[in-house]
């Protein structure tokens, strides 16, 4: 196999960074000598892009030595319980973030829409965050064409709709399908869980701090109504579990 000499660039990523963008599948073409000299500068390089027996992805050009810290890097941490394993862009865009970032968390998962009876469920939403927000509580909005065919806009019309009519805050991620489960392996796990799959827009699961316990609420059940509110200040009241190594 034939070797390549690559001029160093002046900057270049730290080990660090490079590994989360691996972890993340962000790659830049432009970004391709930097990321082959940096592999090579800590002595890790595997088959060169010219290579008729290079892979098809930059992960599999890497060493097994740096593949296997790649692979470390993007594994969920252990104490993020196998529910919120799952990763969503943001509505406002970006690349996905897992919801591992929730984990020990109470979250109140809901799916949205901008054009029904149930709407105005949003500002009930808002307030559940800003009132449980320092307890531990989570609202998480996936806004969803499912039902009535009634959030036809676009992710970006979503969040300036949600943003200037009920001054939302609480997370919300792109627009998906909440009842084809194939495509969302998050609401599959929810439904099956609950024997329960959303029939309208504005259906709720509350999830425990361990993420192992799941209740769903119907869309009439109103944000403030003692029912849902007896049940997030229930599961607020649990300790955060603790930390797993």
């Amino acid at each position: 196999m034939h070797s390549r000499q690559l001029a160093r660039p002046a900057v270049l990523p730290s080990p660090a960074a490079m590994l989360l963008l691996l972890g993340m599948g962000v790659w830049a073409t432009s970004a391709s000598a930097g990321i082959d000299a940096m592999i090579d500068a800590h002595g890790m390089a595997g088959p060169l892009a010219g290579d008729p027996a290079v892979a098809s992805t930059p992960a599999q050009r890497l060493s097994p030595a740096l593949q296997t810290m790649v692979a470390e890097a993007a594994a969920p941490p252990a104490a993020c319980p196998p529910l919120l394993r799952h990763a969503f862009a943001p509505i406002q865009g970006g690349p996905p973030q897992s919801l591992c970032r929730y984990a020990g968390s109470v979250l109140l998962v809901v799916n949205t829409a901008s054009q029904c009876g149930f709407t105005y469920q949003y500002e009930g939403l808002e307030s559940l965050h800003r009132r449980f927000r320092g307890k531990g509580l989570v609202v998480v909005g996936f806004p969803s064409n499912d039902f009535g065919g009634q959030e036809p806009g676009s992710n970006r019309e979503i969040a300036e709709f949600c943003r200037t009519k009920y001054g939302v805050q609480f997370p919300m991620y792109e627009k998906a399908s909440v009842t084809r489960l194939d495509e969302n392996p998050l609401y599959a796990e929810l439904a099956a869980r609950t024997g329960a799959k959303p029939r309208w827009n504005f259906h709720k699961y509350l999830i425990d701090r361990t993420g192992e316990r799941v209740q769903s609420f119907a869309s009439d059940v109103e944000p403030a109504s003692p029912e849902l509110v007896r049940a997030i200040e229930r599961l607020l009241a649990a300790p955060r579990p603790a930390l797993r190594s």
